[in-house]
């Protein structure tokens, strides 16, 4: 691949280390949207179909994406919180049975279960990495913590701050022995990490759009496997009903949902103007590939990073992913300071915990990540000296 920087509207002198927090949208995207506001201006133009097959299609784009059996198993849906009730009000869980989540996950991937265990955190199993070798031993300490108890297993392909990528094969394999389900919040993964539904078998799969997924704000994908093709969606809209693209015979009601996991989609979930928008981006990442988006983060990081120790910067662990991964900031640096001067300097990143989380991507050059750790250098002889 090559830098794809001129597709988007970037400020030359920005140097934008952060699609974990938000892609940047693509100026055929931004075209997209206006022409799909645009076009509320005469609803008359809408018909049967404008309610059903932009769906359809962000569905069939998502799967073939994820490598899904099926576009009947994706739902649509506008957060992960929203996507992960779904799955909490299909879940009975007994009084022994524990949910494992990993150490400072993302909350909208802890608080749905902390409410599923209505407040009884003892059964929240919080599993976190040894002091070195991160990814590796993280790794090591799931598999070990999945014992008969375990009743749900749910955590990020990626982790959200220092990008530790999770052996979900692996981690599947243990589920299956102890009938665990693997749920999976693929929101800083799924479009530049490969992910295949194949592969890894998760009972479910949430993504919010607005990052990897290139997409807007508000609308995101969800895989569900048929193990859940008859569970109770958490509201009741017509549109997700059998029949409901016969108009004239809505008042028939049906007690049958449309098949698979569209009843899990978010009312109004063929939204005129952010579908044409999505469907925008997922064809654009379909057409790089993601295992291709992969591959040119990490050429772009080749060589940057080894000088850091010298400056008291620890380098990202060898388990992180290359589109995003965290460098450990040194106690003695004030978070505030450092997060001001690299702001100063046009530099965007972010800052979780004590961690820099850089997150390039195919705006980026390796220029971009050099400008980055020669910052670092600056501010530990300009502030910190």
């Amino acid at each position: 691949m090559e830098c794809k920087k001129h597709l988007f509207s970037i400020d030359d002198h920005v140097t934008y280390l952060n699609t974990g927090y938000m892609s940047p949208s693509m100026k055929a995207m931004d075209e997209a949207g206006r022409l799909a506001v645009n076009r509320k201006s005469k609803p008359y133009l809408f018909t049967t179909e404008d309610f059903f097959n932009p769906a359809m299609e962000v569905k069939k784009l998502f799967s073939r994406l994820i490598h899904a059996p099926s576009y009947n198993q994706i739902a649509l849906i506008p957060s992960v919180s929203y996507g992960l009730a779904s799955i909490t009000r299909n879940i009975t869980l007994l009084p022994y049975e524990e949910v494992l989540v990993v150490e400072d996950q993302f909350p909208s991937n802890i608080y749905p279960w902390t409410r599923l265990l209505d407040g009884d955190t003892a059964r929240l199993k919080i599993i976190g990495p040894d002091s070195i070798q991160r990814g590796k031993s993280w790794n090591k300490n799931i598999l070990h913590s999945i014992n008969e108890k375990t009743k749900v297993v749910a955590l990020p392909h990626v982790h959200w701050s220092e990008g530790i990528i999770y052996d979900l094969v692996a981690i599947r394999k243990k589920c299956d022995e102890m009938d665990a389900r693997l749920i999976i919040d693929g929101t800083q993964s799924v479009g530049a990490l490969p992910f295949s539904v194949q592969d890894i078998r998760p009972d479910a799969l949430i993504c919010a759009g607005y990052k990897w997924l290139m997409g807007p704000y508000s609308l995101g994908c969800a895989y569900y496997s048929e193990k859940w093709n008859d569970g109770i969606p958490i509201e009741e809209n017509w549109s997700h009903r059998k029949d409901s693209d016969a108009f004239s015979k809505l008042t028939d009601y049906q007690d049958a949902y449309r098949p698979g996991a569209a009843r899990y989609s978010v009312g109004e979930s063929s939204n005129f103007v952010l579908l044409p928008m999505m469907q925008m981006a997922l064809n654009t990442l379909m057409e790089w590939g993601p295992k291709n988006v992969q591959s040119y983060c990490r050429g772009l990081s080749k060589d940057v990073w080894e000088s850091l120790p010298e400056i008291g910067f620890t380098p990202p662990d060898e388990g992180a992913a290359s589109h995003l991964f965290g460098i450990k900031i040194p106690d003695d640096v004030d978070i505030n300071t450092l997060s001001a001067f690299l702001r100063n300097e046009n530099i965007y990143v972010s800052m979780r915990g004590r961690y820099i989380r850089v997150s390039p991507w195919i705006v980026n050059e390796q220029k971009d990540l050099l400008k980055l750790k020669d910052t670092l250098v600056r501010f530990t002889k300009d502030v910190m000296s």
